[in-house]
């Protein structure tokens, strides 16, 4: 009964939440259309619809987040299958056009059972967080470690302070540098990947990168022979490295 009730009051936490900032892009476009109505001789045409469109393309970013995580709950009826987490990889990197080139040190043969499309989603979100924040890094690596599959992304931007790693997975949470390199953030994005990696039975968190800047870290566990099978040898992984 206590468990239902706690699951009761975060569901409607997360109602009011999405009310509260569905109603904030709503409001942001009427407050521009308004002033233009009110003022059109000192309105400038492109710029008022430059801001409309960024507000409505908010609007419409939030729809689309609360869509993914209703699935995520409820469950889409999609079935896992094996593939290898480096294909997922090299399919998601190239259909991108990214300001920072992204840097690939693949393992090949790193078998997971997942739905490919959600992990293609959980790394979207990775990366968008890292290009907003990286100044000329952003780098991908999938390796098997200790028995599980790992996939990080790490950039060379300023980092995340340890007492903020665990609240930027909270629904609607933007912290204050976010927020001034992208307007149009959701505050969904992390929090949707660590649903992602929690309906595969995995984890995701966020540590520091070896430049100084942030690393999430993605462990899901390896399918198949692979998950008894030890250590990739060295080579493999100078083999699979790419730029």
């Amino acid at each position: 009964m206590r468990e239902l009730k706690r699951e009761l009051q975060k569901e409607r936490r997360f109602a009011s939440d999405a009310s509260h900032e569905l109603r904030a892009a709503v409001a942001g476009l009427r407050a521009e259309l308004e002033e233009a109505r009110l003022h059109p001789d000192q309105t400038a045409l492109g710029d008022l619809v430059a801001r409309a469109l960024r507000d409505l393309d908010r609007l419409d970013a939030i729809l689309t987040d609360l869509r993914v995580l209703a699935e995520l709950e409820t469950g889409s009826g999609v079935q896992p299958r094996c593939a290898d987490l480096a294909e997922i990889v090299r399919a998601e990197v190239a259909r991108r056009s990214d300001p920072i080139d992204v840097r690939l040190r693949l393992h090949s043969g790193v078998i997971v059972q997942v739905v490919p499309i959600r992990i293609g989603r959980l790394l979207t979100n990775l990366l968008d967080n890292a290009q907003r924040h990286a100044r000329h890094l952003v780098e991908v690596r999938v390796s098997r470690e200790n028995g599980h599959a790992e996939l990080t992304v790490t950039d060379d931007g300023e980092g995340i302070a340890e007492c903020e790693r665990e609240r930027i997975f909270q629904r609607f949470t933007r912290l204050a540098a976010a927020r001034r390199l992208d307007r149009t953030g959701t505050g969904l994005g992390l929090a949707i990947a660590r649903d992602i990696a929690r309906s595969h039975v995995g984890s995701l968190h966020a540590e520091e990168s070896e430049t100084g800047g942030a690393a999430f870290v993605l462990r899901l566990p390896l399918a198949g022979p692979a998950a008894s099978a030890g250590p990739e040898p060295e080579r493999h992984l100078h083999e699979a490295m790419e730029t």
